[in-house]
């Protein structure tokens, strides 16, 4: 089973940012399993998303280069516990009409949405956790998976669970 570790690296928002963090893998043989990328709340800004198969020892190494470069701002580590993470995946079956209230079934279930509906085939799109993809994937391929894009994994720090703490504030008698 691979070790799959999520890099949430903040960058400078700037042409060819992807290609020197992208330049970094390939010089190094480093295998990227997943990347997405994307502009921030701030549009100077953008978030890739790496996940990577590795050691931990693998990981450290490619921190180091990635903080090497210029254009990084920032490098987290997400674990899957600390993270809530997602990816999206579009999906054309096979779906004529006999089989078409199956998949509509099936999409149900999965929570996905039909977005294109042709004679013989249609098209799904499905959002969660990656296990959940594999899980549909698995489950439309009896009906002749036509053809699959998926996002990759996106992932942001949960947020914190512990109540603020409040001050008493005195209150002035009038």
């Amino acid at each position: 089973m691979a070790n799959h570790h999520i890099l949430s690296v903040l960058v400078e928002n700037k042409f060819g940012v992807l290609t020197r963090v992208s330049s970094l893998f390939s010089r190094r043989g480093y295998n990227i399993y997943s990347l997405a990328v994307s502009p921030t709340e701030d549009d100077r800004y953008s978030r890739m998303t790496v996940v990577v198969d590795g050691d931990a020892d693998l990981v450290e190494q490619i921190t180091k280069q990635l903080n090497k470069l210029i254009p990084v701002i920032k490098i987290s580590e997400l674990a899957d516990s600390d993270a809530v993470e997602r990816e999206l995946m579009l999906v054309t079956i096979k779906g004529g009409a006999d089989a078409r209230s199956q998949a509509t079934e099936l999409a149900s279930i999965f929570e996905a949405k039909i977005l294109d509906v042709g004679y013989e085939s249609l098209t799904l799109m499905v959002a969660g956790q990656p296990e959940k993809l594999d899980a549909m994937t698995d489950l439309l391929k009896p009906f002749g998976i036509v053809e699959l894009q998926r996002t990759g994994r996106i992932a942001l720090p949960k947020l914190a669970r512990r109540p603020a703490r409040l001050r008493a504030v005195k209150s002035r008698s009038a």
